[in-house]
């Protein structure tokens, strides 16, 4: 999701978007009801509304399945300001096209996240005054389409920008907090290593502001990567960046992490296939990540000629497939139940009482007790003034803690 996203108006995406396990329930003229699980929005492959020869989403649904669509991308007005816009150019609060959208979706079932930020064009963390405003400008956004989940897409140019990141970041726990329930996820540039400079001090603002989306996902392309393998190697380390960042142990760390990748060619040139897919898809679910997407249900179809004269599109794939075949791989992530269970904790014993504790002046015989250092001790046989557990081969046996 590089310069050729923000060529199309599309951006890569850095996606915040608040997730949970339960439904919920929404009651606003939107026409939003019930909610869907957060699996499917954690599967919400990314659509252009309104660029890129958007596609019919109803017949996405009947074809593949999918249930769930993350809309791409709102921005702040081209000429400045706070207010929320989609690209920069069409204001939120007066949108009927995208609610129609919306309204389509919702009658077959389905339901939308929104993607904010993106490669490119302006976004509201640069223009509003703080994170208090830049949340505003956000609620706006899921107030209208009676929103159960956000994304926020930070990445060039806006994540190099200390101040932008600030207010996005504080606008992402805002929302959190004001929305219980609301699914957020956070996506960002991906590298070999994981994901860059950049991506790191983003994941340590969060960490300072005591903020904790649903994800972090990153977007493994258009960084020198060939193939399945080398994007499950990035997802590894990113993984290992995730857990020394927040503390967390490994499957904590998955528990938090996402996928949003390219299908077919990719801006610089790479390809990643059906099958590459299927390699990330396994990867993913074997480790209970908590999120996999892509870049675009718009280029979800087959290029006429196939490899597009070896140029990328933002309209089709470049490689050859059939209608949708990409977003079927999001179909069976969001099928895939995740460990809902808690592992069952060991009991705490129930603390042994203390015997009386030992004295360096007593003496002792074998089958005698005595506490020292909150443990009891058996005597093995005569002794006196010999420290409890001085030496391993001494006259004391521990009998555990007391």
């Amino acid at each position: 999701m590089r310069p050729l996203r923000a060529c199309l108006g599309a951006a890569a995406a850095v996606t915040l978007a608040a997730a949970g396990t339960t439904a919920l329930v929404a009651s606003d003229a939107s026409g939003a009801t019930t909610a869907l699980s957060n699996r499917w929005y954690a599967a919400a492959p990314y659509l252009m509304p309104l660029d890129n020869n958007p596609p019919d989403a109803a017949a996405i649904m009947d074809a593949s399945g999918l249930k769930a669509f993350q809309l791409a991308f709102v921005l702040a007005p081209n000429g400045g300001g706070c207010s929320p816009t989609w690209g920069g150019t069409a204001a939120v609060s007066s949108d009927t096209a995208v609610q129609s959208v919306i309204n389509t979706i919702r009658a077959k079932g389905g339901d939308v996240s929104v993607s904010i930020g993106g490669y490119g064009g302006t976004k509201l963390g640069q223009t509003c005054a703080d994170a208090a405003s830049t949340a505003a400008a956000y609620q706006q956004v899921i107030t209208k389409y009676g929103l159960h989940a956000i994304d926020f897409d930070l990445e060039e140019p806006e994540y190099e920008n200390t101040a932008a990141i600030k207010n996005e970041i504080g606008a992402a726990k805002i929302l959190q907090q004001n929305n219980p329930g609301l699914y957020v996820s956070v996506t960002t540039a991906g590298t070999a290593d994981g994901t860059g400079w950049f991506g790191k001090q983003m994941l340590l603002e969060a960490k300072s502001q005591g903020f904790t989306p649903n994800n972090f996902s990153i977007m493994p392309f258009d960084g020198g990567f060939s193939g399945a393998a080398s994007q499950t190697g990035a997802l590894t380390n990113f993984n290992a960046i995730l857990q020394s960042t927040f503390g967390w142990d490994q499957a904590t760390a998955y528990a938090h992490e996402g996928f949003s990748g390219m299908n077919g060619r990719s801006d610089t040139g790479e390809y990643f296939t059906q099958a590459d897919f299927q390699t990330v898809l396994d990867y993913a679910t074997s480790h209970n990540m908590d999120r996999f997407t892509f870049w675009s249900l718009n280029r979800d179809r087959q290029c006429t000629p196939v490899d597009n004269n070896g140029t990328t599109s933002g309209t089709c794939s470049s490689v050859a497939q059939s209608a949708w075949d990409f977003a079927k791989y999001s179909v069976k992530f969001a099928g895939i139940t995740p460990p809902t269970t808690t592992p069952t904790p060991t009991p705490t014993p129930t603390p042994t009482s203390c015997k009386t504790a030992w004295s360096s002046t007593a003496v002792y015989t074998a089958g005698n007790e005595v506490s020292y250092n909150s443990h009891n001790w058996k005597a093995k046989w005569w002794t006196q003034n010999e420290v409890p557990g001085a030496s391993e081969w001494g006259p004391w046996q521990d009998e555990g803690a007391c």
